[in-house]
């Protein structure tokens, strides 16, 4: 058949989003010769109001220059549909005569999709195909977007170190990832011996208190004569709250235009840079936040992730001929896989790092995180040990 099919893009874009959308589209025509490939503006949004770019004919030269660019081509959006939206969505479909809808997203996009296939009652095929830095949907062993983040994190993390021997102090910074720690664990990639920084590593799996903190950081001073930190901007305290809502005054607090708080904003930065000022006086100390510079950044895009990125866009399209589905970057012990499993499996759930990556009685990384982050991030650069 030739048919219909839209493909967008949702949520924060990474730096090989556009090798999954190019993935998916080059497949289709493959599959579907004459098929009419509808690219949405501005994920589910541009479904809804009609806007669209056909993709049907684009010379694939540019598509594949498009797929090597950092970015969501299409453009993207952090709408959550509810009912009446996906409603809306779903009267946008038909009108545009769609056999097939690729949603390519993390969580939320998953939950999008499963929302839509179980309203359209089979008259059309919703297909996930996967998205995050945050590494954080379940059923994967990663997704694409984490490794190219992840050798950005690690190569601040291993620079700052060398900053920090020369001229001694304390540094935190603080990495993207809301409720899993992946991306903060990835500071630790590179470390090449065990003076190396980070020194500690906080995440959203285990509770952060402030003043074991500061004890954390004069004992990484004892021993080492610095202090570099990672610090995922997801931390929370033992009642689980946010650590920024803890720190910082309800009525300073930044949100976003879901009210969500605003993790990485310069409010959990002063925050905790006053946290440091009042517990180590007198201390060097900077904080940093990374912000959104891992997510697409152009020099550190992974040969291996944007492989995975495109291979996942074209079994997506495999997956419509199944009837549906959210696609699955799988490890099978010897190498990756892509699977088809269900949407309900993947959809609003959220894969938290094993508790076995940090080592039970101190903030650091653990040998099963070290052997996971070494598989999926290995060693880039050949180090001379300073002297110091």
């Amino acid at each position: 058949m030739s048919g219909t099919f839209v493909i967008a893009q949702g949520g924060g874009p990474t730096a090989v989003i556009n090798q999954t959308m190019v993935g998916a589209v080059l497949e289709i025509r493959k599959r579907h010769p004459g098929a009419r490939v509808l690219g949405s503006r501005y994920g589910v949004r541009g479904i809804r109001d009609g806007d669209y770019v056909d993709l049907s004919d684009v010379d694939e030269k540019r598509l594949r220059l498009v797929g090597h660019t950092p970015g969501a081509a299409l453009g993207s959006t952090r709408d959550k549909p509810d009912a009446a939206y996906c409603e809306a969505v779903l009267k946008g479909l038909q009108n545009a005569g769609a056999d097939a809808f690729i949603y390519i997203g993390g969580n939320d996009t998953a939950g999008t999709q499963e929302i839509l296939a179980q309203a359209s009652a089979g008259k059309i095929t919703f297909v996930h195909a996967p998205k995050t830095i945050d590494n954080d949907l379940v059923e994967n062993d990663h997704t694409p977007g984490f490794i190219s983040a992840a050798e950005f994190v690690a190569g601040a993390f291993m620079s700052v170190d060398l900053d920090f021997r020369a001229l001694p102090g304390i540094y935190v910074g603080i990495v993207m990832g809301r409720h899993a720690g992946f991306l903060t664990a990835a500071s630790a990639a590179w470390r090449f011996d065990t003076d190396s920084g980070p020194h500690l590593v906080y995440v959203p799996e285990r509770p952060f208190v402030v003043e074991n903190f500061i004890d954390d950081v004069k004992a990484s001073l004892a021993r080492h004569r610095r202090c570099v930190v990672a610090v995922s901007e997801g931390v929370s305290t033992a009642d689980g709250r946010s650590l920024v809502e803890s720190l910082v005054p309800p009525g300073k607090l930044e949100r976003d235009q879901h009210g969500n708080v605003k993790l990485s904003g310069s409010d959990l930065t002063a925050a905790l840079e006053q946290a440091l000022a009042d517990g180590l006086p007198g201390k060097r100390a900077r904080v940093d936040a990374l912000g959104y510079m891992p997510r697409g950044y152009i020099g550190a895009i992974s040969d291996i992730d944007r492989q995975e990125a495109f291979d996942a866009g074209a079994f997506a399209a495999a997956v419509i001929d199944q009837g549906g589905g959210s696609v699955a970057v799988q490890f099978d012990g010897a190498r990756t896989v892509l699977k088809k499993v269900p949407l309900a499996s993947v959809a609003g759930k959220t894969r938290h790092m094993p508790a076995d990556f940090l080592k039970p009685d101190v903030n650091e990384l653990a040998d099963p995180g070290l052997a996971y982050l070494k598989r999926l991030v290995p060693a880039k650069y050949q180090i001379g040990k300073p002297f110091v």
